[in-house]
């Protein structure tokens, strides 16, 4: 081939890859300066036309923010094979723009042609901008979205995981991003999780994804926990996402199982109370003939018999009245007492009950402990609680009878099925007892459910204690941790001087409480109790971080350093809050701690008080918790 085919070929070549490239930015000029291609592109960024360009030299049309010397530049590209800069040209109808220029170099017919590739650099940092802020956006969702949020990739392996997912959980973020997601999930989920992904990616066939279920989720610590899981799906860069988004639902399932022991102890009580008065007629014409045998017999061994019979007959006649108290169909006389008078001269009955390696302390707080009751009946219940107090605390010990009145209001009624709002006088009975398992407290009410040995007790006492106080229109708790003692609190509606049992409407509240804008960090392992805890503290305006235990609440004050008050419960599983707060005045004294305990008083619970800790007894109202925050915070 002789040069000018040569030649020729080379410019035919340029033609075409520059027609290729029109639709960008490019501009091509010899050595002169002078444009002999303007492509369409060119002339969007610009806004001449290439019929108004081809001819004139480069530099006089688009009028760089600092002078080039094309020379120097085309020299540069010899020795570099190309050359770039940041330039400022100038726009046809006179406003600069910032352009990434490119230049590389060419020949045809011998001469050097510089292929200009210029890039608008506004159009690339708007598009840099706009994805930092969609980042950030997706950040900010990520920290603030109320459900738990991990993002995985098509091999499970987790790329994001949101602050509320770090409470969950008990891990940082940093922990468990680049992890497979396995982690986060107890057998056997966490051995078959691989084999879901890769079937429904080889197969199309759904688990969760789209679909949602309810799952159980791993915690850091081990333990295990309910949750909603739902999943969806997305592509991005060719490559499937997966996001989950998790719902807590352990506070869910407390209530529903609190609204299923509500509804089965109903069905129980009216099972019994029917059994127990069906009964009853049959050992009233058993006793009636009894009576009439007796008159009719003069046989000493017959008699004796007889009243063998009789005597079995009255004890029948008291354990259907004992059923009739639990299924509330048992007759009550109220009438208006002074529960603090009624305990105060009960008092000295009960401690020869109980005898003298226990000590009893009664304390009756306040005025205003009017209550609509059946006097015998309510002395009955207490007998019957002391003596299952003594019965825990075979070595001695504590028992402690409060009354005081306390109003619950709607935020606290809310957790209890069958509770309504408004105010009650409690009488709460509090051992140092060996307390009780969950499983126990869950069947404590039930009729002849018992955990002493047999022969000493029908299991009747606490199934009346309950009938008595639901049929007074009253609320009864069991608040009891193993080792440390039992608390049992009666509820009985109050009389006259308040609200009582309203019924429960959120519009009435308390006029306006107290708040602030510090930082709280609530610890409480009953879920229902810490939501509420948390709830109202960011009605008055608090921040608030909250754990489940001593030791999550250690790891959740390491990440927050802003924290300036300490609100926990005594008495908790594992770390307990007098020991949590030991640690914190060590690592953090300014930091202010405010204890709530379910005993009548802290040492009840044998805890001792870290200094100037103050504390609130549940329940406690928003009002309480409100003036006893700013006091200790001012």
């Amino acid at each position: 081939m002789d040069e000018t085919a040569k030649f020729r070929t080379q410019a035919d070549d340029l033609i075409r890859l520059v027609a290729v490239l029109d639709p960008i930015n490019v501009v091509a000029h010899g050595e002169d300066g002078i444009i002999s291609h303007w492509s369409a592109g060119s002339a969007e960024l610009f806004g001449w036309s290439p019929d108004e360009v081809v001819g004139l030299h480069v530099m006089e049309l688009l009028q760089p923010g600092s002078s080039l010397d094309i020379a120097a530049i085309i020299a540069d590209i010899r020795t570099g094979g190309a050359w770039k800069s940041t330039l400022e040209y100038r726009h046809k109808d006179g406003h600069a723009i910032t352009v990434l220029s490119r230049w590389v170099l060419s020949e045809v017919d011998g001469q050097p042609v510089v292929i200009q590739l210029n890039e608008d650099f506004r159009s690339a940092a708007s598009i840099q901008e706009s994805l930092s802020a969609r980042e950030a956006h997706f950040r900010s969702i990520l920290q603030t979205v109320p459900e738990a949020m991990v993002v995985i990739d098509e091999v499970g392996v987790i790329t994001s995981f949101s602050s509320t997912a770090e409470d969950l959980f008990g891990y940082e973020a940093d922990e468990v991003e680049g992890e497979n997601v396995r982690i986060l999930m107890p057998s056997p989920d966490r051995e078959s999780h691989d084999r879901y992904i890769v079937n429904y990616l080889t197969s199309g066939q759904r688990r969760i994804i789209g679909l949602g279920r309810v799952v159980k989720g791993l915690r850091k610590d081990g333990t295990t926990f309910p949750m909603e899981l739902a999943v969806g799906e997305a592509i991005s860069n060719g490559r499937r996402i997966f996001t989950g988004f998790i719902r807590d639902l352990t506070s869910r399932h407390k209530i529903e199982e609190e609204l299923r022991q509500a509804q089965k102890m109903e069905a129980i009580g009216q099972l019994t109370g029917g059994l127990a008065h069906d009964f009853n007629n049959l050992l009233t014409v058993i006793s009636g003939n009894l009576e009439m045998l007796e008159m009719k017999l003069d046989d000493p061994r017959a008699l004796t018999l007889l009243h063998e019979a009789q005597g079995a007959t009255d004890d029948g006649a008291k354990l259907t009245g004992q059923l009739l108290a639990f299924g509330r169909r048992q007759p009550l006389n109220p009438r208006l007492i002074d529960l603090g008078q009624l305990v105060s001269s009960f008092s000295e009955l009960i401690r020869r009950t109980i005898g003298d390696s226990v000590d009893l302390r009664t304390t009756i707080r306040g005025g205003g402990n009017e209550a609509l009751v059946d006097g015998p009946q309510l002395q009955n219940a207490l007998l019957n609680l002391a003596l299952n107090a003594r019965d825990s605390m075979p070595s001695g010990g504590l028992l402690t009878i409060e009354v005081n009145r306390v109003h619950l209001d709607f935020d606290y009624a809310q957790m209890y099925p069958q509770l309504r709002a408004g105010d009650y006088v409690l009488v709460a009975v509090t051992d140092t007892g060996t307390g009780m398992t969950e499983e126990v407290k869950n069947r404590a009410f039930e009729p002849f459910f018992t955990t002493k040995t047999a022969g000493s007790g029908t299991g009747l006492g606490l199934s009346m204690v309950y009938g008595f106080v639901r049929q007074s229109g009253g609320h009864i708790q069991i608040y009891s941790e193993i080792g440390q003692g039992t608390s049992v609190r009666l509820f009985l509606p109050a009389a006259s001087g308040g609200t009582a049992a309203l019924p429960n409407d959120p519009g009435r509240r308390a006029a306006e409480l107290p708040g602030g804008h510090e930082t709280i960090l609530v610890v409480e392992d009953d879920a229902r109790v810490r939501r509420v805890a948390v709830a109202r503290l960011e009605s008055f305006g608090y921040s608030v971080c909250q754990a489940a235990n001593g030791e999550e609440a250690l790891r959740v004050l390491e990440r927050n350093p802003g924290i300036a008050l300490l609100f926990t419960d005594i008495s908790m599983p594992g770390l307990s809050g007098d020991q949590l707060a030991k640690i914190v005045r060590d690592i953090r004294p300014d930091i202010k701690i405010l204890f709530t305990s379910g005993y009548a008083e802290p040492e009840v619970a044998g805890k001792q008080l870290a200094a100037d800790g103050r504390w609130l007894k549940k329940p406690y109202t928003a009002r309480d918790l409100a003036l006893e925050l700013r006091s200790l915070l001012d």
